[in-house]
């Protein structure tokens, strides 16, 4: 057994992951959660139907408090973006953006939709025609090929750096790279080709991507475009664990009651699972997603 293991790891730090590490935590589980609060949808939001709260009341006051309460019960929350997942011998190793790894009995996704795309002229004609939103999932169609990642943060860095075991070229096209000292040194020491202080003004091709034009006038001739804004999106960390996606959207994952997916040990909770996008469904799910996953974890420890 890994030396450092947790009951309960919890990516993202909304609603439906503090809901989740608060009773995960109040359960006697060794909880830890991944994330950034600034990144939830719920940050910036004015909330004035949340049941018990008459008055508008602040995302991000809600988020703060939430987090408070979870670390009342000795959660711990890292503010980093997480990379990569596999599941192993029944133990889910994460890896963080700066190289740490950390390893759980269970696993609760909650880091909400992808919602993010360029708005860039021609993107959405060419969707699965050379634009893709999901490095893991379609690198493996551009072997040999010439492709761009879009984006300034963990994603797309580490999309880029993926792509190189595939693709004959990568670009990184980025306004400003905020990523960690730790994926600034695998760019620096990897061959993608990287293209700052600009971003994509069109999407360049009439049955398939040809290229994309900048905003600086420069034009680069590629055959796919990913477009990878912010972190790790649940359609990539989930791609190596086998869960099972909603078979029209495949944007959210399928769960039952108790918010299990069709792996053991493994939940989802929030936005994540579906509709309605709103944060009664995602504190509920939350709260079951907790429950469950402390008590899967102590018959774990207890096998």
């Amino acid at each position: 057994m890994p030396k450092d293991l947790y009951d309960v790891a919890i990516i993202g730090c909304g609603p439906a992951g503090l809901q989740a590490a608060i009773h995960a935590g109040s359960k006697k589980a060794k909880v830890i959660a991944f994330g950034k609060a600034y990144k939830s949808s719920l940050y910036k939001a004015h909330i004035a139907n949340f049941c018990c709260h008459e008055k508008v009341v602040l995302g991000k006051d809600i988020l703060e408090t939430g987090r408070k309460q979870a670390e009342s019960f000795d959660a711990l929350f890292l503010e980093e973006d997480i990379i990569e997942t596999t599941n192993e011998n029944n133990l889910f190793s994460l890896k963080t953006e700066s190289g740490k790894n950390f390893t759980s009995r269970t696993l609760i996704l909650s880091m909400g939709v992808a919602r993010k795309k360029l708005g860039a002229k021609g993107e959405k004609g060419l969707v699965g025609r050379g634009v893709s939103y999901c490095v893991d999932c379609d690198a493996n169609f551009y072997k040999g090929l010439d492709v761009a990642v879009v984006g300034n943060e963990s994603a797309a860095a580490t999309g880029a750096v993926t792509l190189l075991s595939y693709a004959k070229t990568v670009y990184l096209i980025c306004r400003k790279l905020m990523i960690t000292d730790t994926l600034h040194g695998q760019l620096k020491n990897s061959q993608v080709k990287i293209i700052q202080n600009t971003w994509v003004k069109e999407v360049i091709g009439t049955n398939e991507v040809e290229g994309v034009l900048l905003k600086n006038g420069e034009m680069v001739k590629v055959n796919g475009i990913f477009v990878e804004l912010g972190a790790k999106g649940a359609m990539e960390l989930a791609a190596n664990l086998g869960v099972v996606f909603d078979a029209e959207t495949l944007n959210c994952i399928e769960t039952n009651k108790k918010q299990e997916t069709n792996i053991p040990g493994l939940y989802a909770a929030g936005d994540i699972s579906g509709r309605p996008w709103q944060i009664a469904k995602a504190v509920g799910e939350g709260c079951v997603a907790g429950i469950q996953a402390a008590e899967y974890a102590k018959k774990f420890a207890n096998s």
